[in-house]
């Protein structure tokens, strides 16, 4: 055994310098002449201060379902209430603030729901690096009666299969729902 080891070795060493490493030529043929800027990163920030501010916002004009919308578009919210932090008035209800839909996923078989992924707020006189990331809306999950019900149909030969046409509910965004960020004062 271990004289196999040794010519694998031998064998893999001799032919390793036979390897030739190639260039990217999808980093030189399309980012090559881009200037290229890194992400922000907040290295001067204190993570152990727990002092949260919530911001109570509603949407101006309602989402029916996923299919409505589009990644990168801007969604206008409004405060429902004033935003105060300890004795100082930091924003007005009322006041308009924006969002990006930075992902949507559709609904799928088997009751998965839907789902839009807002992220990048805008709020007047709030640090953007001080709020939270991201805000996430579902539609009605089937998966905890479909999976169970195939289950229980597996007996019968073809009808357990049936249920992975049930799809799962939409994503919507009405003027009712209250949507809740976080706001990181310090």
């Amino acid at each position: 055994m271990n004289r196999f080891l040794s010519i694998i070795f031998i064998l893999f060493s001799i032919s390793l310098p036979a390897i030739s490493y190639e260039e990217d030529f999808i980093v030189e043929k399309f980012l090559s002449e881009k200037d290229l800027e890194k992400p922000f990163v907040n290295d001067n920030y204190n993570y152990q201060d727990t002092n949260i501010i919530p911001i109570r916002l509603k949407i101006i004009d309602s989402i029916k379902s996923e299919q409505d919308i589009y990644e990168g578009q801007v969604l206008k919210f409004k405060l429902i209430e004033d935003i105060w932090d300890q004795e100082i008035l930091l924003l007005k209800r009322g006041t308009i603030c924006t969002a990006n839909v930075e992902t949507i996923i559709n609904n799928g078989m088997n009751g998965i729901p839907a789902s839009i992924i807002l992220g990048n707020f805008q709020i007047p006189n709030i640090d953007s690096n001080k709020l939270q990331s991201d805000y996430e809306k579902y539609g009605m999950d089937l998966s905890l009666i479909v999976f169970p019900l195939k289950w229980a149909l597996t007996i019968l030969p073809p009808t357990g299969s049936l249920t992975n046409f049930i799809k799962g509910g939409h994503a919507k965004i009405k003027n009712k729902d209250i949507i809740t960020i976080k706001y990181f004062s310090n």
